[in-house]
């Protein structure tokens, strides 16, 4: 844990957190809504918090690559500090001595989100090698935020451009015109795709679905270009050239576009969460736009800011809860232990609904200490 420091882009805490709720316990609220309700609002958002079997999108798939986006629009800010301090215009302009630091910095971050990634997967309950799954959230993250950081610390922006297509494009050829052993090239199925081959020889351990593991190898090309795009998008936001409002217009100009786009290569190489296709990289990227010209707008342009207050405490802790959340902290002993007696003199019908309410609040008030005494989880 450190201490806070300032200059935060208060939008990109809230968006972040808004991002992280929805995985810490936020879709258990909406689930036990729509069975407690059975309203068709609630049960629209619950199917929307699940994950696509293959081909298509929900609500649910956007969260990994919105937070990825969000990482690398992070980067450009940053490095703001040490662009000043070395006297230079850009990150790329940076002398070597300095770069080195950062790459040994960048290489120390990545090899601790693999590491915790790992954690996350049991690894501590360590079953044998063919039992560990090493592929994970946090180490996609790390992973594609390292590449997308050295494309970034060593190219203008035109060229960062020209990466981020070539990264694409080169994913998208891959996948359609190299031949898989027993099934041809471009056989866009969990069995038979170019990614989940390359996975099965080359990813040590334990597969995620033993055939395919969604983290794997092969698809963490298209995510590095997912992290550049926040990065030119983090770079666009530091441009003194235009006025915020004039960038909180252009970003959803953007994340409009990006969407259609998305949507028209996906008539030739579908959306699919899993194997992070291109397509894929580019319709999140516009939804990523969208929501964050929409925070960007309220929050830091019209100064809304005390209606997001439980997200930015998420958001400025979000690898920690996350962490919690998915198995390091049972929150639901806690929860039934504080509020369980009380709950279960409530209808039958709604104790499902407020005891997953509960665990969001014990998860808040941990959040909510650790942001008032400003301890940070900094990796």
């Amino acid at each position: 844990m450190s201490k806070q420091t300032g200059g935060r882009l208060v939008s990109l805490d809230a968006l972040r957190g808004f991002d992280m709720f929805w995985i810490m316990s936020g879709e258990h609220i909406i689930h036990e809504l729509a069975k407690a309700t059975n309203w068709p609002v609630f049960r629209v958002m619950s199917a929307q918090l699940h994950h696509t079997v293959w081909n298509g999108f929900t609500f649910y798939d956007m969260i990994f690559p919105l937070f990825l986006f969000i990482s690398g629009i992070s980067m450009p800010y940053s490095m703001q500090k040490k662009v000043q301090l070395a006297g230079v215009g850009e990150a790329f302009e940076l002398p070597w001595k300095d770069k080195k630091a950062l790459y040994l910095s960048m290489l120390r971050r990545t090899l601790l989100l693999i590491i915790l990634g790992c954690i996350v997967n049991g690894l501590l309950a360590f079953r044998g090698y063919e039992q560990t799954r090493f592929a994970s959230v946090l180490g996609r993250i790390g992973l594609a935020w390292f590449f997308a950081g050295l494309i970034y610390l060593n190219n203008d922006v035109r060229k960062q451009l020209c990466y981020l297509v070539a990264i694409l494009s080169g994913y998208w050829a891959m996948m359609e015109f190299i031949p898989v052993p027993g099934y041809g090239a471009g056989v866009l199925t969990m069995e038979g795709s170019f990614e989940s081959y390359v996975d099965r020889l080359l990813l040590p351990g334990k597969l995620h679905d033993g055939i395919h593991d969604p983290e794997g190898i092969m698809s963490t090309i298209p995510a590095v270009g997912t992290a550049l795009m926040g990065i030119l998008t983090g770079t666009f936001l530091r441009d003194g050239k235009f006025s915020m409002r004039e960038k909180a217009c252009f970003l959803f100009a953007a994340g409009i576009g990006f969407v259609l786009l998305g949507l028209l290569w996906d008539t030739v190489f579908p959306i699919n969460k899993r194997l992070w296709t291109s397509s894929f990289v580019v319709y999140t990227a516009g939804w990523s736009l969208l929501l964050l010209s929409i925070f960007y707008w309220v929050i830091d342009v019209a100064g809304f800011q005390r209606w997001a207050f439980l997200f930015i405490i998420i958001g400025t802790n979000s690898i920690l809860i996350y962490m919690c959340a998915e198995g390091l902290v049972n929150f639901k002993y806690t929860a039934d232990y504080i509020f369980g007696g009380a709950i279960r003199h409530l209808p039958l019908l709604w104790q499902p609904v407020l005891a997953a309410m509960s665990v969001t609040f014990v998860q808040l008030i941990l959040l909510y200490i650790l942001y008032r005494n400003k301890l940070f989880l900094k990796i």
